[in-house]
């Protein structure tokens, strides 16, 4: 495949080419209550080609492999009609490697109707409650074979496979209704999704709890988040404010910026890898061929860098992190996170609870939304802290705050730490959902206004 895409690609005229060619398989199981809403299996084969000539992006996708020597020729004439005046894209040592993928057990190997038959049976544990109103259960796993070329030398063959599963309970008493969830997936193969009997079961204690729990004291509280809110917290925001087409494009935000500057206690420290193993987000080159590595975004409480793709880091004289990618063949590169978390310190949990007299505990999340540096999320569930101990259960949390404002009001960070990925993904410009990690440890943050009665 290689060789038939260095053809397509020898008379091209362009300052800049890649070509990608994917081979896509996917299967999917949902069940909404009782119901099996959804199940199947779906094959794609298809590429894309981009090129660059005078700063000037020209982009086109594909499913006909022969045809491909056409889409080279058509996607340089569309470049060089709107080429532009632009510094182009900072130099790499292009990737030149194959990466397999080696899950421990290959959903491809698992039949469809076994992937139901555990839908099946996680469906039936959240329903056999009597204060379930219904379920949500969904399967999804998904295999990419790609190959990449670029002009400059990159000549890659990348394979992933991931498989994730999410279950949701959902109680109701009278008019009050209430939920709970759990969603995992990586790339480590179709075992992290079996055996998820126990999940199933808390989640619908989780729900049925929430019921009778209560509502938090509005106002500002010493807030202590688990690592998997800490993870959501830190991607959405922050995460996005690092990726470098937004800062580029935004005045305000290139102010708020600047490398060098502090946002936190020197405890803190903020970082994008995409070579985590087996984690959601794990990739080893980019879309563009460049080598993925572990990018410091904060690092002992300064803003140490930002995450690139080739063409950002060139407009902006700084190093590309291999952070392009694209969520398969028919979307172009833009700058993404990958495996984003905050780095994990000394204390224990014990210890960030002791001296807090009035606080909240806040474990995960089911939703919330940014607006550049101010954020809102609401946790799935969380307790009340008194004296130092963990007290009556809560509901309806919601955080909100200033991200710039929050990391500097950080006063614990804890030695825990988790990865979390999931079947949601993120969402960047048409293109969702892109498998990510986040996660981090526990932490606890003064001042973090709550709504609440």
């Amino acid at each position: 495949m290689i060789d038939e895409i260095r053809k397509a690609m020898a008379s091209a005229s362009a300052d800049y080419i890649e070509v990608r060619v994917q081979r896509a398989g996917s299967s999917d199981v949902r069940y909404t209550g009782k119901e099996l809403e959804h199940i199947g299996r779906r094959t794609q084969l298809g590429g894309s080609v981009r090129a660059m000539v005078k700063g000037g992006w020209g982009f086109s996708s594909f499913n006909e492999l022969a045809d491909l020597p056409d889409y080279v020729e058509a996607t340089c004439r569309q470049a060089r009609l709107v080429e532009r005046e632009t510094p182009g894209l900072a130099p790499v040592e292009p990737g030149q490697a194959t990466v397999v993928a080696e899950p421990e057990v290959d959903p491809r190997d698992v039949a469809l109707e076994d992937k139901q038959a555990l839908c099946e049976a996680y469906n039936k544990i959240i329903l056999a409650s009597p204060k379930i109103q219904t379920s949500n259960v969904v399967y999804r796993d998904s295999t990419i074979d790609e190959y990449l070329v670029t002009s400059d030398g990159a000549e890659l063959h990348q394979e992933t496979c991931f498989a994730g599963v999410m279950v949701m309970a959902v109680a109701k008493d009278g008019a009050d209704v209430q939920r709970a969830y759990d969603s995992v997936g990586n790339i480590r193969g179709y075992q992290v999704v079996a055996d998820r009997e126990a999940v199933c079961e808390e989640v619908v204690r989780r729900a049925i709890d929430l019921l009778s729990a209560e509502q938090p004291d509005a106002g500002p509280h010493t807030v202590v988040l688990d690592p998997k809110l800490c993870g959501v917290f830190i991607h959405e925001a922050f995460g996005h404010l690092s990726e470098a087409d937004f800062v580029y494009e935004n005045d305000r935000l290139r102010k708020i910026m600047q490398i060098g500057r502090r946002f936190g206690p020197d405890s803190l420290s903020i970082c994008d890898y995409p070579r985590m193993p087996g984690e959601a987000g794990y990739y080893a080159y980019d879309a563009e061929g460049v080598a993925g590595d572990r990018t410091y975004l904060i690092r002992d409480g300064v803003l140490d860098n930002r995450l690139h793709s080739r063409e950002t880091a060139k407009m902006m004289d700084e190093e590309p992190t291999g952070n392009a990618r694209c969520l398969n063949y028919s979307f172009a590169p833009i700058v993404r996170m990958s495996n984003t978390f905050m780095e994990p310190r000394e204390h224990s949990f014990e210890e960030l609870l002791d001296g807090i007299d009035d606080g909240i505990y806040a474990i995960g999340a089911i939703g919330g939304q940014t607006d550049m540096e101010m954020f809102t999320f609401s946790a799935e569930e969380a307790y009340e802290i008194k004296n130092g101990e963990l007290a009556r259960k809560l509901r309806d949390v919601v955080l909100t705050g200033n991200v710039f404002e929050t990391l500097g009001d950080i006063e614990m960070i804890g030695d825990d730490f988790e990865m979390y990925g999931g079947l949601g993904g993120c969402g960047k410009g048409g293109q969702m959902p892109l498998r990510v990690g986040d996660g981090g440890p526990s932490v606890r943050i003064k001042n973090v206004v709550v709504g609440g009665q």
